[in-house]
This record gives structure tokens, C-alpha cells and sequence, in this order.
């Protein structure tokens, strides 16, 4: 009885033994035949988060250089603006008026008011009204264009503005060119005399042209005097000219930080991304 008893405690441990080394031997297999799934690297989110920066950034570079462009541009228009103002000779040379654009020049003549123009709208302080361009008719017989400034526009349907000075008058202004026009502005449409936009030329030919010697130059008069005579002037509805400034428009350093924002902002993303992909194609060993 003893003697089958123990066999019997022997049968069953053999068949443990086997059962245990079964086991083993198939999670051994599984180990080594399974290989956990690699992602790509060449994904195209990597691809786009790779593109960005190095375009967002190259951006910023060139917005630098701009800035760079537009800084020294305005510091050579201010300089040229703060030099002794000098008269206009009877005939300009249209080709060298870019080269004295802000430069501050004195005007002697008569206003010829029969030819004057509103430019607009516009808005000063609130105010809606329009630029008036009136030509100058000069001692020496030539005639330039003077945007003699704002007036409000209930003074310009009552023409106000053409009376007041009509005899001869000493002005001090900054020699300009046409404007840039944009694509949301208008065509001009002269033969109603509605001006949205300086075109120098068409002007000077809807003032006479060269037949009654009107060049196409343009000037923008300068106003120095207090506060309170200007609102004196635009109550009783006189043109009020433009302070004597540079009024380029600078708006490379707002650029140049949102590019280069976004260039690190997305390099972040793709070093996140990056570390994410290879901590999923180098998984952790699983615990036995």
C-alpha cells in the first residue's frame, strides 16, 4: 500500500515538472516570435512638423532684414524732412522727385480755386470729411498740385472752403508723390469730381495739363500752429494741412516676432512628437 502510495506521488510530480516545463518552453516561443510594431518615421505629420520651423524661421529672417530696410528708410525720409526747406525751381525734373519725397519746400502764388478737388473721404478726430487739392498758380506762371488739408465734409457741400485766401499766399509743405493705391480702392472718377485716391497725373490734366502749365507735382501743406487755431480753422470750415512727419508705416517687428514664434513653437511639437516615436519603437521589456 505504501509502495503505491509513493509511486503514485511520483507520477504526479513528473507531471508537474513536465506541465511546468511546457509552459515555459511555449512563453519562450511567444517571447521570441512576437516584435512589437515600429512607426515610421517618415509620417506626414513628422514631414509637415519638420517644415514649418525651418520655413516659419526662414520668414522671420527675412522679415528681419525688411525691418532692418525699413528703419534706415525712415531715418533717411526723417533727416531729409528736417533740412532747410528750398523753393521749387519753375520747372521741376519729374524723374529726380522720388529722390526729394519729405523734403519740406516754400511756395509763393494764387489758388485757383475753379480747379480744386476733394480727395476722400476721409476722417480726422472723428470727423468725416475730405482733403481739398487746390493747383497753385506760381509767380513764375507754373502751376503745382497743393493738398491744402482736411475740412469737414458739411463745409465742403456749402463750398466754404473756396473762399477766404485770394490773393497771393507764401506756403510751407513736403513734396509727395501718387498714392498707392490698394485693391479695395475705387477707380477715380474725374468728370464727377470724385477723387478716392492722389493720382498726380490724372490731376494735373483735369487742371488744365500742360496747356495751362500745370506740372504734375504734388505737395502737401504743413500745418505748425497750436492746437486751438487749428480747431479754429476747421470750425469755420478753412483746409487744415498735416503735421510735418514721416508717416511710413512700420509693422516688420510684429512679423518678425510671430514667425519666429511660430517656428519655436512648432520645433517643441516636433520634439515632443520625435520623443513620443521612439519611446513607441523602444518599448520597455515586459515584467515575467
Amino acid at each position: 500500500m505504501l509502495q503505491r502510495l509513493a509511486a503514485s506521488r511520483l507520477r504526479w510530480r513528473d507531471t508537474i515538472i513536465k506541465t511546468r516545463r511546457w509552459l515555459h518552453s511555449e512563453d519562450s516561443q511567444a517571447t521570441q516570435s512576437y516584435t512589437a510594431r515600429k512607426n515610421s518615421w517618415f509620417s506626414p505629420t513628422i514631414f509637415v512638423l519638420g517644415f514649418i520651423p525651418v520655413f516659419t524661421f526662414a520668414l522671420g529672417t527675412w522679415q528681419m532684414q525688411r525691418l532692418q530696410w525699413k528703419v534706415a528708410l525712415i531715418d533717411e525720409l526723417q533727416e531729409k524732412l528736417h533740412r532747410e526747406p528750398i523753393f521749387l525751381p519753375k520747372r521741376v525734373n519729374l524723374s529726380v522727385v522720388p529722390e526729394f519725397v519729405y523734403r519740406r519746400v516754400l511756395l509763393r502764388g494764387r489758388w485757383d480755386h475753379k480747379h480744386s478737388m476733394l480727395l476722400g473721404p476721409r476722417v480726422r478726430e472723428g470727423s468725416h470729411g475730405y482733403h481739398v487739392v487746390t493747383p497753385l498758380i506760381r509767380s513764375d506762371g507754373s502751376t503745382v498740385l497743393v493738398d491744402r488739408g482736411f475740412v469737414a465734409k458739411e463745409f465742403t457741400e456749402a463750398d466754404t472752403f473756396e473762399r477766404g485766401e485770394t490773393g497771393e499766399v507764401e506756403i510751407l509743405g513736403m513734396l509727395r508723390t501718387s498714392h498707392t493705391r490698394n485693391s479695395f480702392t475705387p477707380d477715380n472718377k474725374p468728370n464727377e469730381g470724385t477723387w478716392y485716391w492722389a493720382d498726380v497725373d490724372a490731376m494735373a490734366d483735369h487742371a488744365g495739363g500742360e496747356a495751362e502749365h500745370v506740372q504734375p507735382v504734388f505737395v502737401e501743406q504743413i500745418y505748425d500752429g497750436s492746437s486751438q487755431d487749428a480747431a479754429s480753422r476747421l470750425s469755420k470750415g478753412m483746409p487744415l494741412g498735416r503735421a510735418a512727419s514721416v508717416d511710413v508705416r512700420n509693422a516688420h517687428l510684429s512679423y518678425v516676432i510671430t514667425w519666429f514664434s511660430l517656428s519655436a513653437f512648432t520645433t517643441a511639437m516636433l520634439a515632443r512628437l520625435v520623443l513620443k516615436r521612439r519611446a513607441q519603437n523602444h518599448p520597455r521589456p515586459l515584467p515575467r
